[in-house]
């Protein structure tokens, strides 16, 4: 049986003050995060903070669509989308 996985929809507010998960806008998770949106580093850091915040490995989690937006999906191998929002605390 294939391990669960889930899209999640996002809205990244980068150049924040600190990495948080600030609730929901409409139906993306917004969640802040201190890198800025210049050359993937806002990816990166909000896949990696999101992979610490649902205690998986890096790995497990990936930007599926909106590399370059603000809205993204993000792939989180691993969990449903139920235990993703359930561990996120959202």
């Amino acid at each position: 049986m294939p391990a669960p996985h889930c899209l999640l929809p996002v809205k990244v507010i980068p150049h924040a003050p600190s990495n948080a998960v600030a609730g929901w806008h409409g139906d993306a998770l917004k969640v802040k995060v201190h890198a800025p949106a210049l050359e993937g580093r806002a990816n990166e850091e909000l896949c990696g903070f999101l992979a610490d915040r649902l205690r998986l490995a890096r790995r497990a989690v990936s930007v599926a669509q909106g590399l370059k937006s603000p809205r993204k999906l993000i792939r989180i191998s691993g969990l449903t989308l139920a235990e993703a929002i359930a561990r996120l605390g959202a």
